[in-house]
């Protein structure tokens, strides 16, 4: 993927921890729809209604992948 001068973006789904459904972003951007470390993003599932509030976390708008430094 080419480097991208646009501001990180949450992820559009993520999968529901308690039914294994799909979630769905319903929370907005701001103004500028940039986003920053510390914003608090909202999830609906589609299939349990189940609500999942999560901070996006200090290091979210770095260029790393979590999942490598395991």
């Amino acid at each position: 993927m080419p480097p991208s001068s646009a501001s990180p973006q949450p992820e559009p789904t993520i999968v529901c921890v308690d039914c294994g459904g799909t979630c769905h972003l319903i929370t907005p951007p701001n103004e500028d729809s940039t986003w920053f470390p510390g914003d608090l993003v909202t999830y609906r599932c589609e299939d349990c209604r189940d609500r999942w509030d999560l901070l996006l976390p200090d290091d979210w708008a770095s260029n790393d992948d979590p999942r490598d430094s395991v």
